[in-house]
């Protein structure tokens, strides 16, 4: 445990706050900017979606290694080694002038994330005491995670209209610039747990499982185009998940310090919380992604507005997600975790009654504010859950184990949600906008089940965890 002051750790929070809600802010930001960027590159209709997919591929399937490389050199130069990255990756993309140098910035810059975005969860679970200190900690950190991925079409959509695509990149580096100076200046240069002991990186289970979610990633992005049944898709997903079975073997049999020791999966709060996070990425990155159609298709809604019709449900995320972390220590993650689940079920089931014919506050606010409550109660309460219980020289690989669950249930749930609506709307009858809300239907009630398999794993596994005393100062 770090011996850091007040002051100092009030400044790391600060730090891995603002990290965190960059690295998120990058997955949604590029949403409303994609015509632009399609008009001014030449993009096809189809390749355009790699613009989104580079960052989903590389940052999913480099999240485990970016964590456990936070325990194996030190936080803070892999903090800061992902800061540079990022901040690299985001010049050179709005600098390109074509499609393939935009692509691989992109990918860039989601292998940055994926070093930085564990970092800073590693940071925290080390830096605050475990129980009220660090919960509250989580909250600030999880509520900054889920603005920024909520917010991303506001602030993509402005920069987007008053100064050019570009500047959904070019923004990066101002905040890569005080993250670089502040962290090297808050951010303890040495840990203990990672000073002392042989180092073994593990290279062949790195390769194994850092290939193995990229391609299965992969199969599962590619869906819109090859189908879920096609041969392509079926030997792509078999051969990633081929990858993944010889990682576990190489971790079971082969390594001498594994990079993800399996008797980390035997802690319940971990194996259960990861999930429940796959469950809840699965149905809340769908969610908004067709909401945001919905408003721009059928609402004619432009980009800004859009937006700006996200704000209530932002303010209800920060909101919900402090006061989860503040009663976290009373109530326990598990009944947190499982009422929070429930709402973002019940919001997409509210959701699933949209109408072609229908209004902003009926069809939208009312909805989004039942699911963006369950949001900040779950996204906090589930990151306590799941880096509860491990030790600090393990905090990385928790923190690259929770980040690679979400990511990898919203890749997973966007790619079966979109292929759900897309075959409901090309079979419905009636007018373009009923079509479209028939798939907008199918999609919201197949997310509603995902939500609630994650609430019922919450409350089976996660209620009757022991609730741990309030630290008192």
């Amino acid at each position: 445990m770090q011996s850091a002051g007040p002051d100092s750790r009030r400044w790391i929070l600060v730090v891995c706050c603002v990290a965190q809600f960059m690295v998120v802010l990058d997955v949604s930001v590029v949403n409303v900017a994609l015509p632009s960027i399609r008009a001014d590159l030449g993009f096809s209709d189809v390749d355009l979606q790699w613009i989104v997919n580079a960052y989903t591929l590389t940052f999913a399937g480099f999240l485990l290694l970016g964590g456990r490389a936070a325990d194996l050199l030190g936080r803070r130069p892999v903090f800061l080694g992902g800061v540079a990255l990022f901040s690299l990756a985001s010049l050179a993309g709005g600098l390109s002038q074509g499609q393939l140098e935009l692509v691989l910035a992109r990918a860039a810059q989601g292998l940055g994330g994926a070093v930085l975005g564990p970092a800073t969860l590693s940071i925290l679970t080390t830096t605050f005491t475990e129980g009220s200190e660090r919960n509250r900690a989580l909250a600030y950190w999880g509520a900054m995670g889920a603005v920024g991925g909520a917010m991303g079409a506001l602030i993509g959509g402005i920069l987007t209209s008053a100064l050019g695509w570009q500047w959904i990149l070019f923004i990066n580096l101002p905040v890569g610039l005080f993250l670089a100076v502040a962290g090297r200046r808050v951010i303890p240069a040495r840990d203990p747990e990672t000073a002392a002991g042989a180092r073994h990186y593990d290279g062949a289970g790195a390769l194994a499982v850092t290939a193995g979610l990229v391609v299965l990633t992969f199969g599962i992005v590619r869906t819109d185009v090859n189908g879920w049944g096609s041969a392509t898709t079926l030997a792509t997903l078999a051969a990633g998940l081929a990858l993944l079975a010889a990682f576990v073997v190489i971790e079971h049999r082969f390594s001498p310090r594994p990079l993800m020791p399996l008797r980390i999966w035997r802690i319940r709060s971990v194996a259960a919380a990861n999930l429940v996070i796959f469950f809840m990425g699965s149905a809340v990155f769908a969610m908004w992604y067709f909401a945001s159609l919905y408003m721009q298709l059928v609402l004619r809604f432009s980009p800004v507005e859009t937006g700006l019709a996200f704000l209530p449900m932002t303010a209800t995320i920060a909101v919900a997600s402090t006061v989860a972390g503040r009663v976290n220590t009373r109530l326990g993650p598990g009944l947190i975790l499982t009422v929070g689940m429930g709402f973002v079920a019940l919001g997409m089931l509210v959701f699933a009654q949209v109408d072609a014919g229908g209004s902003y506050a009926g069809d939208v606010l009312a909805p989004g504010l039942l699911t963006a409550f369950g949001i900040g109660c779950s996204f906090v309460t589930v990151t306590i859950a799941a880096t509860s219980g491990v030790s600090p020289g393990e905090a990385g690989l928790a923190s690259g184990l929770v980040n690679t669950s979400r990511q990898f249930g919203g890749s997973v749930g966007l790619a079966l949600l979109a292929t759900i609506a897309s075959s409901t709307t090309a079979s419905a009858a009636g007018t373009d906008a009923e079509a479209l809300v028939a798939g907008f239907h199918a999609a919201f009630v197949t997310g509603a089940a995902l939500a609630l398999a994650g609430a019922l794993v919450a409350g089976g596994a996660l209620v009757r965890l022991p609730r741990r005393r309030p630290v008192t100062a």
